[in-house]
This record gives C-alpha cells, structure tokens and sequence, in this order.
C-alpha cells in the first residue's frame, strides 16, 4: 500500500534487462545489482527475476495505462478526418454553385 508522499521509481527497460543478465551470466548477488545500479529497493531485482522467469521477455513490456486507448485514438483522427472531409466537399459545392454563377452573369453580359 502506497504511503502518503511516497516516491515511486520507474526503471527503464535497459536497467531491468542489465540486471538480470548480471545475475544471470555474471552470478552477480541481488546486493550486488543494487549497488551497481543504483536500484533503491533491495527487493526489486529479486522481483524482476521471479517474473522473468515466469514470464520470460514479456517481463519488459510497459503494460501501464488502457490498452485500447490507441485505438480510441485512432478512431478519433479518422472521425475528424472524415469530418474535415465533409466540410471541404461542401465548400466546394457552394465555391462551384459561386463560380457558375458568375460564369451566367458574365456569358448575359
């Protein structure tokens, strides 16, 4: 459970896969891996480890946030796209009604 004021750290990708692979090829301990790194939480690198080997290189993959969200985004520019579109084929409805018109007036003449 968060506390209040509690930081939380975001490790990137390139950390989490250097300290496995110390632990893993170097036999480097989890102590060890936290020193080198600069990693805040003993428990961290242990953490890592158990999920690695659960579930392999999926362990790396930033599920934060809605998955669908980029496709809700998608459908918002296709939406605004089509939109945009329509307006544009009006204006040249009423830009070519315009131009026929002063074509008339300009053969009357």
């Amino acid at each position: 459970m968060a506390i209040k004021g509690q930081k939380f750290h975001h490790y990137p990708e390139s950390v989490k896969r250097e300290a496995i692979r110390l632990h893993l090829e170097e036999k480097w301990t989890y102590r060890e891996i936290t020193r080198h790194l600069g990693i805040h939480d003993a428990e961290r690198v242990k953490k890592w480890m158990r999920k690695y080997r659960e579930e392999g290189d999926r362990v790396f993959e930033d599920r934060r946030g809605n998955p669908h969200r980029k496709q809700t985004e998608e459908y918002r520019y296709v939406k605004r796209l089509e939109m945009e579109n329509m307006v544009l084929k009006k204006w040249l409805a009423i830009l070519s009604k315009e131009v026929s018109k002063r074509n008339a007036r300009s053969w009357k003449r």
